[in-house]
Parts: structure tokens; sequence; C-alpha cells
């Protein structure tokens, strides 16, 4: 019976097989909106444009009045892209309980992230999100920056990138950012130590799978006719197959560090000093089921977010030789002070990370799903059961929202020049200006906003000063070549970021 549907549209799916090989997969030109068919919509479109849907989708707001289209999928479905700071304060605000993740979204993502607070709404949100906040107090903060990332830093990250100096080594930058931050998030909310971050850079089974998770769950949300995947998995056959695989080894390494948080709390009196997940345990939640998409989440959102975002930023610095001697500059300035208040008082380079995450930002695009009928603030009719899409990257290319030079690297658009204690001897400092978060959605809006923002930025600096004040990251891509910005459930470089690390001198 699954095989009829198939079946059936067989001979629309050869034509627009054919359709798509006549257009020779060219690129959407930004000079006109995508054109729509009956049955079909913008399917051929959609299709031609799949391998680089967010710069599609960013081309079409762009041009679109009030920065918000509705582009018809197959079948009569209907998807709203907007980059409006209006209508993304609308949905995530305003009617914040009219828009949720929704049916599409959760059941392509189900296999692998569960029920863990990335892939639910309701109570099990609220659940996740309080229990998880206790992790983002002052004190909490203050620790993972002196005791986890410092440690990490000091005792794996700077002696690795000491010796590929010392070897005019080629590092995957990438690939090294990724294991630094999965260390931390692993050490700090799970009190686990993987040791992924080592000399030797072996990959490990449970990295490769969960990278293969992420990006085949993204392939199945973004299929443009959804019965196709979930055909495949009932068969078990294509990419399907792979999933099963990789989420299986994935599972079985979260269930692991649940087994044995579980096996540590049973010999602790108490729960000073706990992490996030002996509070799960500890307020009674012990299904293994729920705790392991609770770990997988997290690992999601610490492990993957801050390294696109820094991967970017060491990209865009590069370039920018200006910015980063602004940036060293702030560096030695601070460096007398304690951790933590070093990198909490990085202006300068706070202004810059956001700069970076303004032009490439580590989640490029979020949906969420009406769960009722509803009209948009440009006037957008709404249908129940209607995805909208809030497009990030789109909205740091806005001109109305940047300016004509949003295509420039400028930290300094993020900072007004203020009065030290010096002032008198002519001494004059930064004061950052932030965005309201509607205009820069980057740790999203509203009751979902990302309760780790202060979080990743203290990591972000203080791995900005750990490493600029030793080293120079040159990039190591060919004459010319400009690295290509794709996204999964994150942002990447694709094919990663091949880098020489150079000591600097002290005149530098």
């Amino acid at each position: 019976m699954l095989l009829l549907p198939l079946l059936f549209f067989l001979p629309l799916l050869l034509f627009i097989r054919l359709r798509l090989a006549s257009n020779n997969k060219a690129p959407f030109s930004i000079n006109t909106l995508p054109k729509s068919y009956p049955l079909i919509g913008s399917f051929l479109e959609i299709k031609a444009n799949i391998h680089r849907i967010i710069q599609w989708y960013s081309d079409i707001v762009q041009i679109s009045p009030a920065a918000t289209f509705t582009l018809h999928r197959a079948f009569g479905q209907r998807q709203v892209i907007t980059a409006s700071p209006t209508v993304v304060q609308h949905i995530l605000k305003d009617r914040f309980p009219l828009y949720q993740k929704g049916n599409a979204l959760s059941r392509a993502f189900l296999d692998f992230l569960g029920n863990g607070i990335f892939n639910t709404d309701g109570d099990s949100w609220k659940l996740q999100r309080r229990v998880a906040s206790h992790e983002f107090s002052t004190k909490s903060l203050r620790k993972f920056v002196e005791n986890v990332v410092d440690a990490e830093l000091t005792d794996r990250l700077l002696p690795i990138l000491a010796t590929a100096a010392a070897q005019n080594q080629v590092l995957d930058f990438q690939d090294i950012l990724e294991r630094f931050a999965f260390d931390n998030i692993c050490k700090i909310a799970f009190g686990f130590d993987p040791e992924y971050l080592m000399p030797s850079l072996e990959q490990s089974k449970f990295a490769l799978a969960f990278e293969q998770a992420s990006q085949i769950s993204t392939k199945r949300f973004r299929e443009p006719i959804s019965i196709v995947w979930k055909i495949k998995k009932k068969l078990n056959i294509g990419y399907e197959k792979k999933l099963r695989v990789a989420v299986s080894e994935v599972r079985e390494f979260a269930k692991n560090i649940v087994g044995e948080k579980k096996q540590e709390l049973q010999k602790k009196a108490s729960l000073e000093s706990a992490d996030m997940l002996s509070r799960f345990l500890s307020s009674g939640h012990s299904d293994e089921n729920f705790l392991a998409d609770i770990v997988i989440s997290f690992i999601l959102a610490g492990k993957d977010t801050t390294s696109a975002a820094l991967t970017w930023f060491f990209w865009l610095l590069s370039k920018n030789p200006r910015v980063e001697k602004e940036v060293l500059k702030e560096i030695r300035e601070k460096s007398e002070a304690p951790v933590y208040d070093e990198v909490k008082d990085m202006v300068y380079t706070h202004a810059a990370l956001s700069e970076s995450m303004r032009l490439y930002p580590p989640v490029p695009l979020d949906t969420k799903e009406a769960v009722d009928d509803d009209v948009l603030p440009d006037g957008t009719v709404v249908k129940k059961g209607m995805r909208v899409t809030y497009h990030v990257y789109a909205m740091g290319r806005l001109d109305n929202l940047w300016g004509p030079d949003w295509a420039e690297f400028l930290p300094e658009r993020w900072l007004d020049r203020v009065a030290t204690t010096d002032s008198n001897e002519g001494k004059w400092g930064w004061s950052f200006m932030a965005r309201d978060s509607f205009s820069y959605p980057v740790f999203q809006a509203g009751p979902r906003i990302c309760l780790g923002k202060e979080m990743a930025y203290l990591q972000m600096k203080r791995v900005v000063a750990g490493i600029l004040r030793r080293f120079r990251v040159v990039p190591a891509l060919g004459e010319g070549v400009e690295p290509e910005f794709i996204s999964f459930l994150t942002a990447k470089m694709k094919g990663g970021f091949p880098v020489r690390i150079q000591e600097r001198v002290d005149a530098e």
C-alpha cells in the first residue's frame, strides 16, 4: 500500500526530472521570484536550488516586498519565509503560543533528537528549560570559564596548536573547534570528559554518527515531498538506512552517559556543584530515553553552535587584519585581569563576534508551524498547519537593517565611544550597543531565547584571547578560494577549514 502513492505520481516525477535536467540545475536569479505551477507549486526551482537552499531563500526575501514571501510547495502546501523583524517579533513573542515546532519538523527530527528541548513544545519544553537554567547562573558561568574552558584551552588546545606551528602542519580548524566545544559541553552539562581533543585527533564513531544523523535529519525536513523519506524509512533503504545506524550509535553513547551518571549519583551524599544531568535525575526523571534525548540536544547546542561561530570568526579575522589588530590590542590590555573578568570585559572582541555571527549565523534559519489561522503584521495570511521560517542569514544582509555597507565586516557598527576613568588624560573606550533580538535573532528571541547566550560569548572570547595572544591562524585554502557556507541543523564550512598556525613574535 505504501508504494501506491509513489506509483501514482511516477509520471509527474518523471516530468519534473526531465524539467530539472533541461534547466541544468541553474542557480535561481535574484531578479525574479520563483514560478509556481498547478499541483507542484515551485517544486522545480526548490529542487534546482536544494544544494544552496539557505542562499536561495535569502535571495527571495531580499527582493520581496516587506522582506516576506509565501513559497508554494507541492500539493498545495505553502511556506512563509521572512526577514522582517516585525514578523519575527510576532511569531516569537507576540503570538508565541500560536507558532510551535509543529508535526513536520518534530517528525523529521524525532529519531535523532527525540523529545529533547529543541524538538518539543509545551510542558516538556518548559520542564527542560527550567532545570537547564540552573547551569547559567553567574556562579556557574564563572566556574565554566575559569575551570572547564581554561583547562581545555591550556592543557589541550594550545599544545596542539604549538605542535602544529612547530611542524608547519595544516589543521582542519573547524574540526579542532568542534572537538574543543564537545569536550566543554560534556564536562559542564554531564560531568563527563570525552577527551575528544587529544593530540592524535582520532575520529570517534560517535562524532561521525552524530554528524551523519544531523545531516540526514535535516535532509528529511527539507525534502520537497515528505512522503519520500517516510517510504524510505519504512523500507529501510537509502539515506534512511544510514540514519538508523547513525542514530543507534548516538543514542547508545547518550545512554551510556546517563547510566554512568546514575551510578555516580548513587554514591553521592549531596548535590553540591551538580551538573545539569544530575539535576534531571535528582528531580525524579529517570526514563532512560528521555534523558538520552536531553543529552543529545545539549551536545548539539554546545558542540556545533559555538564551533561554527568561531570557525567563521577566524576566517573573517584573516581577511581583515585591521580588526585582528584591534582584537589583539584589547587582549593584551586585559591580560593582567583574572580569567573571568578578562573575557567579561572584552568589549571590542564581543562586538567582532557579534558582527561575525551577523554574516554567518550558527543557525541560519528556523521554522515554526502555525497551530491556528493568523495574519502577520504585513498582511500575509497564515493558515493552520503552514510553516513560517524566519531567515537569520538573510536578516544580516538587509540594507534597511545594517545599511548599504552590510557586506563589510565592521565590529564598530556595534560600538560607541565613551569616556573612561582616564578621560581627563584623553583616553576613551568602547561601549557595546546591542541590537534588539528581533532584528538580530541569532540566539532566537522571546520565551525561547537561547539560555546559553552569555555562556557562548564567554567561551568564544576566552578561546579567541587564548589563541590570538600566542598564534596567528592563517587559512591554507587555495589562491582566491572562498569557503562555502552550508547548513544542516547548524552552519558549517564545507570541507572544513584548513589552516596553518604561526607563533606570534613580540613585535606583532
